[in-house]
Formats: structure tokens, sequence, C-alpha cells
């Protein structure tokens, strides 16, 4: 896929270094911080489009062009990647790229490169966000209380679960009305924050999040101390849970969608799902056997997939392929065949880009995309077209700063999924409640503060509250779009595995086939009204109604088709018999007639 590009050209010239003082045993002299190089991808634009753009300038090679950086004083060659990459929206007509060059350089110099070298395309890469939310500070848009910028107040919090047990490492943030500051607990469940500016009367909120096994915790205007410890006591999971993890816990998201009413054999056997994020943990109990394969993009260490340090990537394939053990969570599609692409932490557009080439090469069907950046690129735009022109189909999380939708959520060659939330999934008080925002549905659902929006939202998922594996075996209950994404990955492995077409008139691996599929998960929906339809889209899908064909073994052709085989599945209707006439029925007729049968309707 890549090297690891060190440069090789001995009459390169170093960056100056701290030179010593010249006398024995004085420190090094130390120089000023300086701005960080930014990082480029570089790649060869091909003659015929040079050519169509009125260019003469001779064309290069991509090795050629590799040399050419890799020997620039004012370039740091970081690596070539060997993937190639089909670009339409240069001209008329697709280009290949025949790789890419990583390097950093100022942004200057990157323009003057562009300017003295047209037959290049050259862009930032830039660093992607895995899209959960972690703790945010709440902004009180009154501020009227400026407090002396001297006022200096310090708090001490000892974090205990309800057992009275400490928690270390708990995250904790407290909100002001000037800038919020945060701490980790130590071993003790201890962390003492220093705030300026603020008073124990101007703190409106403390945020409590858990490395695992316990819900986060809320306080709204707290009455903190300053001469002693302020006790926040975390509900354990199993307060909530009892029994979890030795009894399992369905997720309030499979059960929202559906999951639980599928036949026990729908399992996703046969399909191939990838994992785009930070790894995954193997020896977690309900990850062990689920992950056999994978590429470590991110250090580059041969078996580097199965090492998470961020989390994110397990949680999300505990939503996709946790083992159904009777224990812990279970996942969507239990039998796929799933693989680890680790690209964070420090992931980057050009890791992603390789990481959707190893997914097509191995001729994945789903991938999962918890990631996105606020910045179009053109070379990832390529590579998504390239992929669903491969069969590959990328659901994308849709990003979580309440903005417009992410890239490349806001891609039209992606699915985009928004997050949810169920009022009563989480205990009262936790960090779960703060996302609750107007309008709510009769059933408690909400789409939460976080969720980005925007008309690229194809389908909404839930995103709150969202309870999956962590690294090495514990729980966590997680928000974002992070989360709701993995639902429809985990779905759409399943339609693929088990949904007749995926067998028959799509099983050929190309843009119809992905085209599809996402039509499927789209069609299945059911409408939320909760405000803004750019908020959740179609809405929620259903695995009955995406399965519907294959619960029924009657393929859907109309509306009522449809409504029929539903209607069959939920157990409502008796399955259709062909009359001994041997005369066909309308589909209405037939509808009708299973009404009666099932003494649901009478005769006319």
């Amino acid at each position: 896929m890549s090297g690891n590009g060190t440069s090789k050209n001995p009459g390169r010239q170093p960056r100056p270094r701290p030179t010593g003082r010249g006398k024995a045993g004085q420190e090094p002299a130390q120089e000023p911080v300086r701005p960080r190089l930014r990082r480029y991808m570089a790649a060869v634009l091909p003659q015929p489009y040079l050519e169509a753009k009125g260019l003469s300038t001779p064309s290069l090679d991509p090795a050629a062009l590799h040399d050419l950086l890799d020997r620039d004083p004012q370039v740091e060659v970081r690596r070539r990647v060997e993937a190639p990459v089909r670009m339409s929206a240069l001209a008329a007509g697709s280009v290949t790229l025949g790789g890419l060059t990583v390097a950093d350089m100022t942004g200057e110099y990157a323009e003057a490169l562009s300017r003295q070298l047209p037959q290049i395309h050259i862009e930032r890469d830039r660093l992607l966000t895995y899209t959960d939310v972690s703790l945010m500070p709440r902004r009180d848009t009154r501020r009227q209380l400026i407090l002396p910028v001297g006022v200096e107040c310090s708090f001490t919090f000892l974090v205990v679960n309800t057992d009275g047990i400490p928690m270390p490492n708990a995250a904790i943030l407290v909100n002001g009305y000037l800038w919020p500051a945060q701490a980790v607990t130590g071993p003790d469940g201890r962390a003492t924050i220093t705030l300026t500016g603020e008073t124990a009367d101007s703190i409106a909120s403390v945020q409590v999040k858990p490395v695992g096994g316990h819900w986060g915790r809320i306080l709204d205007r707290p009455a903190l101390r300053e001469d002693g410890d302020n006790l926040v006591v975390l509900k354990k999971l199993s307060d909530t849970l009892p029994g979890f993890p030795d009894k399992q816990a369905f997720g309030w998201g499979q059960e929202a969608m559906q999951l639980h009413r599928l036949p026990p054999n729908f399992r996703g056997a046969g399909a191939k799902v990838a994992i785009v994020d930070s790894g995954v943990a193997v020896e977690h109990p309900d990850l062990v056997g689920q992950v056999n394969a994978g590429l470590d993009l991110s250090e580059r260490k041969e078996a580097g997939w199965t090492v998470d340090t961020v989390h994110h990537g397990s949680h999300c394939a505990g939503i996709i392929t946790g083992a159904d053990t009777g224990r812990g969570v279970v996942g969507f599609a239990v039998e796929a065949e799933v693989h680890a692409c680790k690209i964070f932490p420090g992931g980057r557009l050009s890791d992603l880009i390789e990481a959707i080439d190893y997914c097509i090469d191995k001729e994945i069907d789903v991938i999962n995309l918890s990631l996105g950046t606020k910045e179009f690129s053109p070379l990832v735009a390529a590579k998504l077209e390239e992929a669903r022109a491969a069969g590959v189909a990328c659901i994308v999380a849709a990003g979580n700063d309440s903005g417009p939708v992410n890239f490349p959520g806001n891609m039209p060659t992606v699915l985009a999924v928004a997050a949810i939330g169920k009022t009563d999934a989480f205990p009262a008080g936790s960090t779960h409640a703060d996302q609750i925002r107007p309008p709510q549905a009769f059933d408690g659902y909400f789409s939460p503060a976080f969720t980005c929006i925007g008309p690229e939202v194809d389908v909404c998922a839930p995103g709150v509250a969202i309870l999956s594996a962590i690294p090495s075996t514990e729980y966590a209950a997680w928000d974002g779009t992070s989360m709701a994404a993995p639902h429809v990955s985990g779905l759409a492995a399943l339609i693929v595995a088990h949904h007749g077409d995926f067998q028959g008139e799509y099983a050929a691996r190309d843009a119809r086939r992905v085209d599809r599929l996402f039509d499927i998960i789209r069609s299945s929906c059911t409408p939320l009204q909760l405000g803004d339809p750019n908020r959740t889209g179609a809405g929620l899908p259903d695995a009955i109604r995406a399965l519907a064909p294959a619960l029924t073994g009657v393929p859907a052709h109309s509306p009522l088709d449809q409504l029929t085989q539903e209607m069959q599945a939920a157990g409502l209707l008796a399955s259709y018999q062909q009359p001994q006439n041997g005369m066909p029925m309308t589909a209405l007729t037939r509808l009708h007639e299973e009404m009666v049968a099932a003494g649901l309707i009478s005769h006319y």
C-alpha cells in the first residue's frame, strides 16, 4: 500500500537544530516555538488532462515527483502512497493519478509549488476526527457577570461509584461564566481544578465522564466547596441494567430498529464489513474471534490494528458485530466477516485513502466511517466514487458539532447518518440528558443537540447512551453520530447477506449494487417528526421492512406487495398461497383475501 517514505538523499539539508552554548556542562540553547509545517498530498496529473487544459508542460511520473520533493530542502517527505486515485472532477472524463506523495511544507511553499509545477495536484492532508461526543463546554449566553482576572478558586472532586469505590481516570469538566477547566481523577478518585476569574457562585455546571462501567453525571448549578472534597457519585451500568454484564443487554437502538424481531438465523454470514477507525481490542470478550483481519495505518505495525488506545473503534465494533455469548452486548451482524482499518490516533485524509483502497482490494461490502472533517478533499471524494463503482458501500457519521454535515458525510456517494436519542434509555441526571432538545416524539425520541444537520442527512439512527465494548474488557455508554453510523452499517451487512437482490440482480460489484442497498435502507425508514427533517432524513431504518422479502420468501414489486410482506413478517397475515384455479391475483386482491383470512376485515 505505501512505504515509510523516509528520505534517502544524502545531500538533503537537515532542518536547524538547537546547538550547544560551547561550554561543557551547559544546557543547549533553546529556540523559540515556531509554527508547525502543514501536511500535503501531491499527485501527478496525467498528460491527457494537461493537454485538455491547454498546458504544454511535460508530465512527471509519480516516482519522479516523489524524488523531486524528497530532494527539496523546503519539503519533508513523509511517505509514498501507492494507491491510484481515479478522478472525474478534474476534467471531462476520468483520469487516474498514479499514487500520492505525502509531505510537510509551509502553506506559502505549497502555493509556490502549485504555480511552478502545474502538472501536479496538491492539497492539504488534513487531520480527521472520530465523531463521538466528549465532554463539551456548556456556554452561558447571558454572560452578565464579568469577574476580575485576579479572582481564583480551586475545587477538589472525589468521584466514587454507588459502592463507594473511587473512580480513577474520570474526566471532569467545570463550566463557569468564563473559560471552562478540566482534569482527570487520580488513583484515589480525586482531582483538583483551579479556575481564574470564577467563584463558587459563578459555576454553572460540572460534568463527569467515567472511562467505562458507569453512567456519566451532570450537576447543574452545583453548591461547591473550596475547603474539602466535592463528592460525586456515579451510577454503575448494572444499577440500571440488572445483572449486566454477566446478563446480556440488548441495545435500545437495536430494538428501535427491530433487530430483536429478526429470526435467529439472520446473522450476517457472507457479508464483509470494514471499520475504519482506531483499531479493535480483539481480546475483549465480546470481540474475541469477531474481527480477524485488518490494517494499521496509524503506527504501521503488522498487528497494530488489534490495539485500540482510543477505544472508539472497539465501541463501533461491538455495535456491528459483538458476539452473541449470552453476556455483555450483542451486535447486528455477529457472523459477518469484519476487518479493522486503524487510522487513529492521528488519522489524516491520506490514511483514509489507503484504508478505502484496502477495502476495494478486499471486496468489502460495507465500510463504517465514524469520522469526518470540515473541509472538502477532491482526492478523498474521488476515492469514495471509486469505492462506489467497485460495489463498496460507505456509511458515514454526519458529525457532532451541531453544524452542517461534515465531509465525507456530505458527499452524494455515501449514506450519511445523523443521531437520535430516547429519553428512557439513560438515568436522569446523566450526561446524556444534557443532549435532549425539543421537540420530542410521543415515544420519547429526540434529536440530540450535538448532531449535524442538513439536506445531506440520509437517515437517522440511535446515537445517545449507546452501550458497547471498550478495551480491555469494559463497557461504556457513549453519545455521537459515531454510534449511530454502526447501527446502519450493521443493518446494511444483514441486507447484503440475506436480501435476495444481492444474490441475484445486484450481485455484481458495481455502483448499482451500492445504490440499491442505500435505497432499501432509506425505503425501510419510519419518518420521525422532530422539528426539522434535515435532522432525521428519511427517518429511522427498520430491519423488518428492509429484510421483508427474505422473511417472506417473495420479492416485493409494489407498495402493496411490501405492505403484505411486512404484515406477514409481523405475524398479522398468513403466507400467501397461489389459488387452486391458477388465476393470478392482483396485489390488492391478495392483500384483501389475506386480511379476511386473518380476521382483520370482513368480506365485501
